[in-house]
């Protein structure tokens, strides 16, 4: 029996870490390796001349900047809007607390095309297209954050926050020195989710933007492949890889605390 789980264990494992190794492999190959046939599974000799290539075909550095803008400006404040909507729900009264928290798990159930046209008008209407503000400033509301922070400040023991109002502290004092330190591992889990989503968003800014200096990553890679076709994979995989690496990294690195944020999460309603 245990046998049978390792066996479908390693085709999941196959299923998922398939083309990413294939994209891997592919990017360090030369053109010759990509297209024989039987495939060449792993490269006889690595090559980093699709990485120039890719690189000098498009942007690459306008929109490496970009994307980098966009996720340490969006992450930031849609984490710090999470953290202090999630703290209000959580110590503060204030009329119709459970409806606008219902209304707020509503919003996840929502899928985000819903929201593009108003979002655009609203952008358009501020003279945002084409701006920074109009990338990051949408999307500084994280329904799913929101709930992630809410579910663990109710796993924080009241005690701790009851001692410091006793001693005089007030909300924002609470905040900044009980609540967030014993949060950091969901914090953590918020963080790496957040600068991943912002990171891998193509609809909105392929809609808010419509330069090449104001396009992100993402986008970089659609405007790779029309300049290559599809004949040159070797570029367009190491483009791919130019953009999966930083996010692929962070996410091996910090799995632990998402998996172990998410799990804590859900432990109270």
């Amino acid at each position: 029996m245990r046998a049978v789980q390792y066996v479908l264990l390693v085709g999941v494992a196959a299923v998922f870490l398939g083309p990413l190794y294939w994209l891997v492999a592919t990017s360090f190959k030369a053109p010759d390796e990509i297209y024989q046939f039987p495939p060449v599974w792993w490269p006889t000799e690595f090559t980093w001349e699709n990485f120039g290539l890719a690189w000098e075909a498009a942007p690459f550095d306008r929109f490496f900047l970009n994307s980098t803008i966009a996720t340490v400006a969006g992450t930031a404040l849609k984490v710090t809007n999470a953290v202090l909507t999630a703290y209000a729900f959580v110590y503060l009264r204030f009329p119709f607390k459970n409806v606008l928290f219902l209304g707020i798990l509503g919003a996840m159930m929502v899928p985000g095309h819903v929201t593009l046209l108003p979002n655009y008008l609203t952008v358009a209407t501020l003279g945002w297209i084409n701006t920074y503000a109009g990338l990051i400033i949408p999307g500084i509301g994280s329904a799913f954050a929101t709930f992630l922070m809410r579910q663990h400040l109710l796993t924080l023991p009241r005690e701790v926050t009851d001692a410091a109002s006793v001693d005089g502290a007030g909300h924002w004092r609470t905040l900044w020195q009980v609540v967030l330190p014993m949060s950091r591992p969901m914090l953590a889990t918020v963080l790496v989710i957040t600068a991943v989503e912002e990171w891998n968003n193509f609809v909105w800014p392929l809609i808010v933007t419509n330069t090449a200096e104001m396009r992100t990553l993402p986008i970089g890679l659609l405007f790779l492949k029309d300049e290559e076709g599809l004949s040159n994979w070797g570029t367009i995989m190491a483009g791919t890889l130019i953009v999966l690496a930083p996010m692929l990294v962070i996410f091996f690195v910090a799995q632990r605390w998402i998996v172990g944020g998410i799990t804590a999460g859900a432990v109270k309603g």
